[in-house]
């Protein structure tokens, strides 16, 4: 009986990636998903039942990639191996996508801005701030992280804002950030934040565009806020748009 069990459980498996390796996983429910993912945490047994308690425990398969190792070791039947590899996976699309962010690529707009910073979010559980830096023409030349505080906070370091701009010799930059909180409108203190640093760099003729507040892969602009607040609301701009 046992041996049988095994074999319907290989069966399954090989259908799945097969479907996955013919038409890939679009329209594919989250638990399917996940279930194959778990293929290779947990090399034999059904874990379909299991893939189906994390989703019903996190709510999506976004939450259960992004849930702390803790959390994740909780479930019953999770272990060290299926940590691991749920939290490798967003690691590496991030690592992915920001290779395909590649210098000399023009940027002028918002949106485009939020799609070449999307990939340094990716995961990130702490604050992180990041500055974007374009030349004369508005072209790409390269993003770097000016700062990470805990889960609630992160200081923005003007010197090293003015030391990444005059190193990559900027013209123009977008600053960017998240929010831990899942709530994206910028705050007061993001607000005045632009408005510092906006006014340090301009002496050494770098211009800020735009300061970018990123929440689960979605971004509000702080000058469109800005804008669509006088008009009496604001635009969250959400990645199907990029």
């Amino acid at each position: 009986m046992a041996e049988k069990k095994r074999a319907v459980h290989a069966g399954h498996r090989g259908r799945v990636k097969r479907e996955f390796l013919t038409r890939g996983i679009e329209g594919w429910s989250d638990h399917k998903v996940l279930e194959l993912i778990l293929f290779y945490a947990i090399p034999q047994g059904d874990v379909n039942p299991l893939a189906h308690e994390l989703i019903d425990r996190f709510g999506s398969l976004d939450r259960v990639l992004d849930a702390l190792p803790g959390e994740l070791m909780k479930v019953p039947g999770v272990g060290e191996h299926s940590v691991a590899l749920l939290k490798l996976i967003p690691a590496v699309v991030g690592l992915y996508l920001e290779g395909r962010t590649e210098p000399g690529q023009i940027i002028h707009t918002a949106a485009e801005a939020g799609r070449a910073l999307a990939p340094y979010f990716y995961g990130v559980r702490n604050e992180i701030v990041y500055i974007l830096c374009l030349d004369g023409k508005e072209k790409l030349i390269g993003a770097r992280k000016i700062s990470e505080g805990n889960n609630s906070n992160s200081d923005v370091t003007i010197r090293r804002v003015a030391e990444e701009c005059m190193a990559l010799q900027a013209s123009f930059c977008y600053l960017a950030h998240n929010h831990t909180s899942e709530i994206a409108l910028p705050s007061p203190e993001d607000m005045n934040t632009t408005a510092v640093v906006r006014a340090a760099i301009a002496p050494l003729g770098v211009r800020l565009l735009d300061h970018l507040v990123f929440v689960d892969g979605d971004f509000v602009s702080d000058r469109e806020t800005k804008a669509a607040g006088r008009a009496g609301g604001f635009r969250l701009v959400d990645p199907r748009e990029w």
